[in-house]
Order: structure tokens, then C-alpha cells, then sequence
């Protein structure tokens, strides 16, 4: 039921996305895709699963080369919509991960917050390799624990816990279990738990190999 409610909230009633995403996060939610920042430091880059536009927006603000694609039409609308308020000119394709319509070694980083499984299908590493640059990397934001202890931040640490969308915490072992796709798809990674206010984030940094 979970997945048919996270396939609903990102394609047929995308227009509630913000607001289940505010309330899950306890209005960190902006907050924690702004942790991959950091780590962006190369002008041209690809965001994968862009949703409402927030990193977008960001990228762009920063004078980025910022091109994004998302597999939903409705996340397209709402991102364009939401960047064209602003005065901002997106680069913004509806497609797939799998299937990159973009040239070989083309951007300096690729970027995904809060992806689903699709970010560690061997297809989509494969396409991410090809459209690096030599020494670029893959920015992953895969998930957020809430570590306060005020009562809303136990309550939604709980929902998390029951709803499966996030670990009671990031030890060691789940994050290798997070990252094995990415090792194993020839990346060398590095883990980052960065935290953000009663909160930490994880992001992950794979680096081509030597040998790719």
C-alpha cells in the first residue's frame, strides 16, 4: 500500500507532494536536500528524479549548469511552473535514469535526493558512468533519521521506523548495506552523516574507480 501511495504522490497527486513532505520532515525537508550542496562543487551537472524543482532552484541560484530528468510528467509541470515564477530558465527532460538522453561524459556531478530503488539498478549506475567526466562523481542523498528527542521528533522517528522509510539510526552497517549497490557497480564511495538541526542526513559520494 506504501508503494502505491509514494507512486500516487509522485505522479497522479504530485500537486500534495510538498505538503506529505513538509510533514514527514517536520519541515526539514528543503533542509536535507541541501546537504548534497557541499559536495557539487563542478559547474555542469545532472539531477535524477528532480521532483518540485527545490535542488534545481538552488543549482541555478548558484550560477550551475543545472540539467535535470524525471520519469514523472507531472513532476516536470510543477518544476518548470515553480522555476519560470522565478525568473529562472530549468533544463528539464521527462525520461528515465536507465536511458540518459545526454552524450558521454558530459557532466562533472550527478545528483539524486531521496531517490526510489532505481538509483541502484545496475542500468542506471551504468548510464551515471557513462555520462561522467573523468574524476566526476555520484552525489546520493538516500535518507534522513531524526536523532532529537523532543515528543514530534520521537512520534515521527517511530512513523519512520514503522513505515519502513528510514533506519533508527545510521551505524555502520546500514550504511554499507546502502552503499553496496554503488561498490559494487565499480564506484569507490565515501559516507557523510551531516547533521541538520534534530536530524542527520547521509550522503553518499561514489567516485569512479581507476579502472573505469
Amino acid at each position: 500500500m506504501l508503494k502505491v501511495f509514494f507512486h500516487l504522490l509522485y505522479h497522479q497527486i504530485a500537486w500534495a507532494y510538498d505538503y506529505v513532505a513538509a510533514i514527514v520532515s517536520l519541515g526539514l525537508w528543503n533542509k536535507w536536500v541541501s546537504a548534497v550542496l557541499p559536495h557539487l562543487s563542478g559547474h555542469t551537472l545532472l539531477e535524477l528524479g528532480h521532483g518540485p524543482g527545490h535542488l534545481q532552484k538552488e543549482l541555478l541560484d548558484l550560477g550551475k549548469a543545472a540539467y535535470a530528468i524525471d520519469a514523472s510528467w507531472q513532476m516536470n509541470r510543477i518544476a518548470m511552473d515553480r522555476l519560470h515564477s522565478q525568473s529562472l530558465q530549468p533544463a528539464i527532460i521527462n525520461g528515465y535514469a536507465q536511458l540518459l538522453p545526454f552524450p558521454d561524459h558530459c557532466f562533472k556531478h550527478v545528483v539524486a535526493t531521496f531517490p526510489t530503488e532505481y538509483i541502484f539498478l545496475p542500468d542506471t549506475l551504468s548510464e551515471v558512468k557513462r555520462v561522467l567526466t573523468p574524476g566526476g562523481s555520484l552525489v546520493i542523498l538516500p535518507v534522513a533519521v531524526f536523532t532529537g528527542n523532543t515528543l514530534p521528533v520521537k512520534a515521527m522517528r517511530l512513523l519512520h521506523r514503522i513505515t519502513g522509510q528510514a533506519p533508527a539510526q545510521l551505524d555502520p552497517q546500514i550504511i554499507a548495506q546502502i552503499i553496496r549497490p554503488v561498490k559494487l557497480a565499480g564506484f569507490r564511495t565515501t559516507s557523510h552523516l551531516m547533521p541538520v538541526r534534530s536530524s542527520q542526513v547521509l550522503v553518499v559520494v561514489a567516485h569512479l574507480a581507476s579502472d573505469n
